[in-house]
């Protein structure tokens, strides 16, 4: 589907996102179209951006919104910038189940 932002992979889900850092909560708001038709997962932390600390943030927002281990979300690309791709190791089918109760499709 389109509004997925989210690729399976050998060993779970790569999630593309697009986060806001210093914002005045920690949320995954939703799923974004770009202005290129690439959908991603819309997240805020307040965390700044400065010596990763915005980056492990988001992982361990990650981590309890899928309610997974920390240990098994990792940052694949995109450390230094707002586009980041996102590794959550798991059970595809589980994963995406799980994004799915969480409501983020924005159809």
């Amino acid at each position: 589907m389109a509004w997925d932002a989210w690729e399976i992979r050998p060993s779970g889900l790569q999630l593309s996102v697009r986060l806001t850092p210093r914002s005045s909560r920690d949320a995954i708001e939703g799923v974004q179209v770009l202005s290129d038709g690439r959908a991603v997962l819309q997240a805020r932390v307040r965390a700044v951006p400065e010596k990763g600390a915005a980056n492990k943030s988001l992982l361990a927002l990650v981590a309890e919104r899928l309610d997974v281990p920390k240990g098994a979300v990792s940052l694949a690309s995109g450390s230094t910038s707002r586009l980041k791709a996102v590794l959550v190791e798991g059970e595809p089918a589980e994963l995406i189940a799980r994004l799915d109760r969480l409501r983020l499709r924005t159809e």
